[in-house]
């Protein structure tokens, strides 16, 4: 049975999240591990808070079958570092956005996570071959929706799950500019 980790802000959660869920189940993944991070170590701030984001997670994957939605980082209530997800779950893959393909070298441990894991990317445009090389990884995923967090947290709110898109509009919206 191959499993793989989700992990990533999901501040907040779009069809392109589900997107890839749907792409890694057709692909051979028989267990999908959604994993929100309380923060993330690279960066300093959220927008929503943890427990929000991984309540939107569990609604909308809530009757996907082989797709657990794990409070396991964000009831440690600090950031915490992929290897230890990964030394506890003990996947076999561990799906990111071609954008993490950037920092990968400030990852903490990435050399010991390459040995316990193979990396699944899912890309939204073109993606660096030359990263995908050099760190080995020969799974990618096509994901053709073009949103981002970044976007929806700018007030770009398309491509939201339908049964979290109110809460995510009046969460995010309160910041917009009329």
């Amino acid at each position: 049975m191959k499993s793989a980790i989700f992990g990533g802000s999901f501040d907040p959660p779009h069809l392109g999240h589900i997107e890839i869920v749907n792409k890694a189940l057709k692909s051979g993944i028989d267990k999908i591990i959604i994993m929100p991070n309380y923060l993330n170590p690279l960066k300093h701030t959220f927008s929503a808070p943890p427990e929000l984001r991984l309540r939107w997670l569990k609604e909308i994957f809530k009757d996907f079958k082989n797709v657990e939605v794990s409070d396991f980082e964000i009831s440690q209530k600090r950031p915490v570092y992929s290897i230890a997800t990964i030394k506890h779950f003990k996947p076999d893959y561990f799906i990111i956005g071609s954008d993490n393909l950037y920092t990968l070298d400030k990852w903490h441990r990435i050399d010991e996570i390459l040995k316990k894991v193979e990396f699944i990317v899912s890309t939204r445009g073109t993606v660096d071959k030359n990263l995908l090389s050099k760190y080995n990884i020969k799974k990618v995923l096509d994901v053709d929706i073009p949103v981002s967090s970044t976007q929806i947290r700018n007030c770009k709110f398309e491509y939201l799950p339908q049964n979290i898109e109110k809460e995510i509009k009046e969460f995010y919206g309160q910041n917009c500019k009329n």
